[in-house]
């Protein structure tokens, strides 16, 4: 089963369009893990120890905590913006390239990351934007295997699936994570409508309003 997708352009981008806060770093590997990846649970049942045990343990272990030690350590710089998204992209670019396929071409939008992660002159909104595309085409063009993770081309019908549960769930995460970009001030709105109407809603085959109305907007 493949992942996909977003959401309603109009209303609410431009309802978040006056909403930003601090730049914060993101991960999108964390935000997608799970809807690019089948996890499996397993309940174990383990044995508490004795309160008895508990409080010998106590009387008898020491932990580092114990030892107010001044730290040998000297502290981690302090990253800026764009170096936080730049280490956000580079996992990002790091996980797809090491789940794609043997003999899977990299999509283009991979490229296009690595070289605004790689550019001097690239700012968080440029940063930010490029992920979110590379987001938006790996849930769109590859699907995912439930066991090993990885990615391969796929053949999904999206315009004769509207139906399918996971299909509406998926728009809807990415339109969400879209709209969390915006409210932190990191992509414009008018770039994310563009984004939306061209890598998603055209994908559905609907109209702006069919698709809003489609996502229970």
């Amino acid at each position: 089963m493949m992942t996909f997708l977003f959401s309603r352009v109009p209303s609410l981008l431009l309802l978040l369009s006056a909403t930003t806060s601090s730049i914060q770093a993101f991960s999108p590997t964390n935000l997608q893990q799970h809807h690019h990846q089948c996890r499996r649970h397993s309940s174990q049942t383990t044995t508490s120890p004795s309160s008895t045990q508990r409080q010998q343990r106590t009387q008898t272990t020491l932990q580092m905590s114990d030892f107010d030690f001044p730290s040998a350590m000297p502290e981690k710089p302090t990253l800026s913006p764009e170096d936080k998204l730049r280490e956000s992209a580079t996992t990002f670019i790091a996980d797809i390239t090491a789940r794609l396929g043997k003999g899977v071409e990299e999509p283009p939008e991979l490229e296009a990351l690595r070289v605004v992660r790689d550019g001097e002159g690239s700012d968080v909104k440029v940063l930010a934007l490029k992920i979110y595309e590379l987001m938006i085409e790996q849930g769109m063009k590859y699907d995912v295997d439930a066991n090993t993770g990885v990615l391969t081309p796929t053949q999904f019908d999206i315009k004769n699936n509207l139906d399918v549960p996971e299909v509406k769930a998926e728009f809807n995460h990415l339109y969400k994570y879209g709209m969390e970009l915006i409210r932190r001030g990191m992509i414009d709105v008018e770039v994310a409508k563009d984004v939306v109407k061209t890598r998603l809603i055209e994908r559905t085959g609907l109209t702006p309003e069919e698709f809003d109305e489609w996502l229970g907007y």
